[in-house]
């Protein structure tokens, strides 16, 4: 099927941003909220139109997905539904608001559920602060439906993260095979909202991150103080 211009005013906003994207900006490529007004002169909203892509597959950054991005910058980063053919783009807006996004941050406890990390921390080996936002994650429930939930994420892991499904109905069959012990403790860590890891295991994860030539070096010292 041939695109359509979006120069056509018989289309809606969205579709005619989306052509928009395609036919100028070019997937990759980065553009401004200026842009965005002089492509669309005197349509109201037109950067929400843009931003209501995302709701149908389409990855478009800002500089909190990439942080080489302005504050004024955007990149158009792939391509989702084609919103312009008849009987797409017509799933209803999924826009999350500030109430919503304050209750879902304060719920999660203002900080990523993925890495852990808290908002202004600084990513290890960087000078990169953390912002922490809401993304929309995929859920494989019980009956094998998949839902939409919200949960807190950073900018590093919510573009690592897309297209993740997490499947809820496997972990709640494996929840049933625990033993009563191991039930316990799970219950004990999600009352806390935290795990505290003994010396093994955070020098286990130490030694894991090792090149070869260190982790041998590692092995050789162990084997020396056991004898």
């Amino acid at each position: 099927m041939n695109m359509p211009s979006w120069t056509d005013p018989k289309l809606g906003t969205m579709k005619r941003a989306g052509l928009w994207l395609v036919e100028v900006v070019g997937e990759g490529n980065v553009f401004t909220k200026e842009d965005v007004k002089q492509a669309f002169p005197g349509v109201s909203q037109a950067d929400r139109r843009v931003r209501d892509l995302r709701d149908h597959g389409w990855q478009i950054d800002t500089n909190r997905e990439d942080a080489s991005l302005g504050a004024n910058e955007q990149r158009f980063v792939k391509q989702g539904e084609p919103v312009w053919e008849p009987g797409k783009g017509t799933r209803p807006g999924t826009s999350i608001t500030q109430t919503r996004r304050r209750e879902v941050l304060a719920r999660d406890g203002h900080f990523c559920r993925s890495c852990g990390i808290a908002p202004g921390e600084i990513y290890d080996g960087t000078y990169e602060a953390a912002q922490i936002d809401i993304a929309r994650r995929a859920v494989r429930q019980q009956d094998g439906s998949t839902s939409t939930e919200l949960v807190s994420e950073c900018n590093r892991c919510r573009v690592g993260g897309r297209g993740t499904v997490a499947d809820l109905g496997s972990l709640l069959s494996r929840a049933a095979g625990l033993s009563g012990l191991d039930r316990t403790m799970l219950l004990g860590w999600m009352e806390q909202g935290h795990r505290d890891f003994s010396a093994a295991e955070t020098f286990w994860a130490d030694y894991r991150a090792l090149p070869e030539e260190s982790r041998a070096k590692v092995r050789e010292a162990l084997k020396l103080v056991a004898e």
